[in-house]
């Protein structure tokens, strides 16, 4: 029983440490640009019946039994959950700075040629005059930029119109936005970035403004969904039951050296 009660302390111990660490990534993150909190999820152990009030014959057997009692093993940590609630829009004023209000991503193309999908919409510009994300990656579409260009402006349904020098102005393309079934389903690879997985489903590709998809704000980006006083209350709550196990442990090793100390 004793070394239940151990090892039972000790997986609740070992979630709350899990718990701790998802926290401070999120808190770590509160000011990365379009990043999503996440949150840790447990599971409880298998359970075993325990009777009680038990009688037995001659032979030892149990023979009838009033009732049970269900004695748990512990928690286990089963998933991180991302929650892409909508962050808060802040005004950059760079030509460059796209924020979505609503469902989408942006979608990038990778060194190696495979598709990611972020909502940091903070682009630049490359030395071969096309939109990268900060770390180099090429926004899908592709957006030109020419050495003639003065300025470029984007509307709420992603429609690009670049303004030359000589004061002539064109349509040069427009912006496509993914979203998927079970966002929470994407797989984080760091750099703001997400890759499909068969949680999320497969991309569903379409314009902003319309079916489902949020709207394009040029000149904003989209903050983190960070709550700090939400996050400080989750570390609090998780550094007591941290501390509540390991009492539980302590308590279980003065049980022990009570009942190896009994004098018969």
């Amino acid at each position: 029983m004793a070394t239940r009660s151990l090892r039972t302390a000790a997986s609740g111990m070992y979630a709350q440490q899990l718990n701790i660490e998802v926290i401070s990534n999120n808190i770590a993150n509160m000011n990365t640009t379009g990043f999503k909190r996440n949150k840790a999820e447990f599971q409880d152990l298998m359970y075993q019946d325990v009777p009680v009030n038990s009688t037995s014959d001659a032979t030892g057997e149990v023979t009838s039994s009033s009732n049970e009692i269900q004695i748990g093993n512990g928690v286990q940590p089963v998933s991180s959950q991302k929650i892409f609630e909508q962050g808060d829009i802040q005004p950059t004023g760079n030509q460059f700075d796209f924020a979505i209000q609503g469902k989408g991503f942006f979608q990038v193309v990778k060194g190696d040629g495979t598709f990611a999908y972020t909502r940091d919409g903070s682009f630049k510009v490359s030395a071969e005059g096309k939109m990268v994300t900060s770390s180099g990656y090429l926004l899908e579409p592709e957006v030109a930029i020419t050495d003639d260009t003065v300025s470029i402006a984007v509307d709420r349904e992603g429609v690009i119109t670049i303004h030359e020098a000589d004061g002539s102005s064109f349509v040069a393309e427009q912006l496509q936005l993914v979203r998927f079934l079970n966002p929470g389903g994407l797989k984080a690879l760091g750099d703001n970035l997400y890759a499909e997985t068969e949680s999320s489903g497969i991309p569903i590709f379409g314009n902003a403004g319309s079916n489902g998809f949020g709207e394009i704000h040029q000149g904003y980006l989209e903050a983190s969904n960070v709550d700090i006083v939400e996050e400080m209350i989750a570390m609090i709550t998780a550094q007591r039951a941290y501390e509540i196990n390991s009492k539980t442990v302590k308590t279980v090793e003065e049980m022990m050296s009570m009942a190896n100390n009994l004098k018969s």
